[in-house]
């Protein structure tokens, strides 16, 4: 990535660290002190946006991992982030444990459900691994439904709130810290792991998994290293989602939600860690205003009737994918590369 003209590295350890000036420095501190100075501003429902923007960024980094840099197409991710949820709501209302041992142990049982399913990924991929994935989400519904003593079946599973050293984190303006915590923490795990031989060689199989094995690289060990850090990171945002709601049903993890985790990761960019955020906040941002815009033009137009305000978020948020497809293939990630390049280059930006 080029620096901004007249600045150069003069060491390894400048050239490979994540913030190399301190313009970058700067404008990390003052995003983070924005985010945190935000629930001063912002109303409930707001926070509330936010909170679910940020688990979901947990769980399309895992995706990212699978899909992005791997290469290994996934329709079951929701899917994953009901067993952490699951696994953790019930460690807590069973055993007793607490939110900060039952989230890591929630996000351990969907990584190792996660290797199950994607042990097929060493003699099938493509089309194929997609098709397996999706019955992984039809599996994992189907076990929680029929385990009503552990979930609740098909009913709703209260689940309590975090709480540390007595303070509960039950409200918005509370949680919104720890969810910003947990995704900050999760951004900053992913993106040094990207970064190193293993983030190198889930790209290598991804490009070409025939000349990677010819290089060395075990494929077997890389795909399901993938599919299981994909899966944890999964299985700790449904661990967060779920002590957020403090109730959770197998409505809450649908195959539609699966399918918009991937629509986030095209319209983000795939193999950017960057891309996840964008994507996602692009398109939560996009439904909400959906929602609010919907039901004014169906009042403004009556002839439209109430079931296009209702096929209106689909419709809209299907195209935009379509047209990131065509014209944005890398995602908004990509473009965000440029214009960071452009401006590094002035007054050269060519």
């Amino acid at each position: 990535m080029p620096l901004p003209s007249g600045i150069y590295n003069t060491t390894y350890k400048k050239d490979m660290a994540i913030f190399r000036t301190w313009d970058h420095w700067a404008w990390l501190i003052g995003f983070l002190a924005a985010m945190c100075l935000l629930p001063l501003f912002a109303s409930r429902a707001q926070l509330n946006i936010l909170i679910v923007i940020c688990s979901t960024v947990i769980a399309v980094h895992g995706l990212n991992i699978l899909t992005g840099y791997c290469g290994q197409v996934s329709i079951g991710h929701s899917a994953f982030m009901a067993v952490g949820a699951y696994t953790s709501a019930a460690l807590c209302n069973e055993l007793g444990f607490s939110f900060w041992l039952a989230m890591p142990l929630g996000g351990l049982a969907a990584g190792v459900v996660g290797l199950i399913f994607g042990a097929p990924s060493l003699r099938i991929k493509g089309f194929y691994l997609a098709i397996t994935t999706l019955g992984a989400q039809f599996i994992i519904i189907y076990v929680i439904m029929h385990l009503p003593s552990i979930t609740g079946g098909v009913r709703s599973l209260d689940v309590p709130p975090p709480k540390f050293f007595g303070f509960e984190f039950d409200r918005e303006q509370s949680y919104y810290y720890l969810a910003l915590a947990m995704v900050v923490l999760v951004t900053y795990f992913v993106k040094n792991l990207v970064r190193t031989g293993v983030g190198r060689a889930w790209v290598a199989v991804r490009d070409n998994d025939l000349a990677a094995e010819g290089m060395g690289i075990s494929l077997f060990y890389y795909k399901l290293l993938a599919f299981f850090i994909g899966c944890f990171l999964a299985g700790i945002a449904g661990s967060m989602y779920a002590h957020y709601l403090q109730t959770i049903s197998i409505e809450y993890f649908s195959l539609m939600d699966s399918i918009w985790f991937l629509g986030m990761l095209i319209v983000g960019g795939g193999g950017s860690v960057m891309g996840a955020i964008f994507g996602v906040v692009f398109i939560m941002v996009l439904r909400e205003a959906i929602v609010k815009v919907a039901p004014i033009i169906t009042t403004a137009v009556p002839a439209l009737g109430v079931e296009f305000g209702a096929a209106m978020g689909l419709f809209i948020m299907g195209l935009v994918i379509m047209l990131f497809l065509v014209y944005e293939p890398r995602g908004l990630a990509h473009r965000w590369e440029v214009i960071k390049t452009k401006f590094r280059l002035y007054p050269f930006p060519y």
